[in-house]
């Protein structure tokens, strides 16, 4: 048996001789356990057996050369491994040819800069987001008006990278929850629609910015999802949303957000799909078999006294963003055989920022997915060539399949979610106390589908889930010989047909 892990290895049991050995191989250093001896030295070992492992060690650092990093494969802890076929159906109607239409009509506008003309029938931000709401148009009425269409329009006031007062337009497709209990839970997928040649001048909004990349990938993986999704029902309500104004400082996101708070809607989590069309980068590296999910780990509006508690018994890397990014990658890995889920633990690329961002300001769960290897040139140019080199965010350089890939890591994410129970709410340790075992009670669910809880966990170092146990229609549960000193916890919700929450971690008592 061969695996990778971070950082790069090659795990492998061999038997040399009739005795196995367990090798382990990295770019750094090639060790073996043995059963019979874990003293046992490579040295200590025959001439021939020391060459067999060295052999072999030689073999898999070349393998795991051409492999490059990897990180390995969820195991399927959050999910109950069964597929589910609605999810299924979902995801094989999502399509690479539709996704490539919307990108290069969005590309025909010429530019969409948040400030360019609101007016003109054929350029700018105005025509983009008339022909966005059209769009979305056709899929309600496709979907027999299940897909609500409305515009989220207000004027940005001046700012530094908008000089003079500006509209912007959310434009908002809501897919209706069906089931009582839980239609006022939201899933919220976005990308955005505006565009820009920043790194020229930020102001302009007259040259052509096609934008294929940044962000006409994201918003036409969110419009394809509504298509498909809306001709399905959820129990709670998914919120399909292209924004404007992105590039002048999350405007568009934030408006949304800020009402969203004010009038105290329920988001049970948000994605936004920022740069996730493009499989060659800048470094020459080609990889259009995986997307990166960043996840914050201090929530960024962590209080005082949550800091204190957080200090005192852990949870940095137990956010409910975290979950969020867990439950996207064991949920995509279980339908997408061969497409990885990359975890990246930090709010955004280094010292840059997402729509998901102003949801996180706010105390909402949120995350932003990206693609593995971004191609500097491409972003906010100009399209020109100089000195052999081709500038500016094209149609042509964008790989439509593998923006279809994405839009499926997302539509089975959020079709999971939407199908199933609430988190738990109120799981917290039964007692504070140094024990051997540990004591987890939660509050029971509402909704009429619910069969039960699933208790998951993982020493405290690992990144992802390792275990999990069904403990039934229960509110407390105690996980014998396990202590909350050596494991981290966390309790899910599961309806009758398996569909599995978010995982909620235990507040502290």
């Amino acid at each position: 048996m061969v695996f990778f892990t971070p950082p790069v290895k090659l795990r492998l049991w061999i038997t040399v001789a009739g005795e196995p050995y367990f090798v382990i191989v990295s770019y750094l250093h090639c060790i073996h356990l043995s059963p019979h001896s874990v003293k046992k030295h490579l040295w200590g070992i025959s001439v021939k057996r020391r060459a067999i492992i060295l052999s072999i060690c030689f073999l898999g650092m070349i393998l795991t050369a051409f492999q490059g990093v990897r990180p390995a494969r969820a195991i399927q802890v959050q999910q109950s491994g069964k597929p589910n076929p609605q999810i299924e159906k979902i995801l094989g109607e999502i399509s690479s040819t539709n996704i490539e239409a919307i990108i290069r009509k969005l590309v025909s506008f010429g530019t969409r800069h948040t400030l360019s003309s609101q007016d003109d029938p054929a350029r700018g931000i105005g025509a983009a987001r008339r022909w966005i709401r059209e769009e979305f148009d056709r899929y309600s009425r496709e979907s027999g008006g299940r897909l609500q269409i409305t515009e989220d329009e207000f004027i940005q006031e001046p700012t530094q990278r908008v000089p003079q007062p500006a509209k912007l337009v959310n434009v908002v497709a809501t897919l209706p929850g069906t089931q009582g209990e839980s239609k006022d839970r939201i899933y919220l997928v976005s990308g955005h629609y505006d565009s820009c040649v920043c790194s020229q001048g930020m102001l302009d909004a007259t040259s052509d910015a096609p934008g294929a990349n940044d962000d006409a990938s994201g918003t036409a993986a969110v419009m394809e999802m509504a298509r498909v999704m809306s001709k399905y029902q959820f129990d709670a309500t998914i919120v399909f949303m292209a924004v404007p104004g992105e590039e002048q400082g999350l405007l568009g996101a934030t408006h949304w957000a800020e009402n969203a708070l004010k009038n105290k809607l329920n988001i049970g989590a948000m994605i936004t799909n920022d740069i996730i069309g493009n499989t060659i980068g800048g470094n020459g590296v080609r990889d259009n078999a995986r997307v990166r999910v960043f996840s914050e780990g201090v929530p960024s509006n962590e209080s005082e006294a949550e800091a204190r508690t957080r200090q005192s018994v852990g949870g940095e890397n137990d956010s409910t963003s975290r979950q969020l990014a867990r439950y996207i990658k064991e949920t995509a890995e279980l339908y997408l055989k061969n497409f990885n889920v990359t975890l990246i633990f930090r709010r955004d690329r280094y010292g840059r920022g997402g729509d998901h961002i102003p949801f996180l300001q706010r105390g909402f769960t949120a995350v932003r997915l990206t693609e593995p290897n971004e191609d500097f040139t491409r972003q906010h140019q100009k399209v020109r060539e100089e000195n052999g080199i081709k500038y500016g965010d094209v149609a042509d350089m964008v790989d439509f399949a593998y923006v279809a890939q994405v839009a499926r890591v997302n539509a089975a994410a959020m079709a999971g979610m939407a199908l199933a129970p609430a988190p738990p709410l109120g799981v917290k340790f039964k007692s504070g106390r140094q024990e051997y075992d540990t004591y987890l009670t939660w509050q029971t669910g509402k909704e009429p589908d619910l069969a039960g809880y699933r208790i998951v966990w993982r020493e405290t170092f690992q990144p992802l889930w390792q275990h999990s146990i069904d403990v039934g229609n229960v509110t407390e549960f105690v996980m014998r010989s396990l202590s909350k000193d050596d494991y981290i916890f966390a309790v899910q919700a599961l309806d009758k047909d398996g569909n599995a929450s978010l995982t909620s971690f235990p507040k502290s008592r």
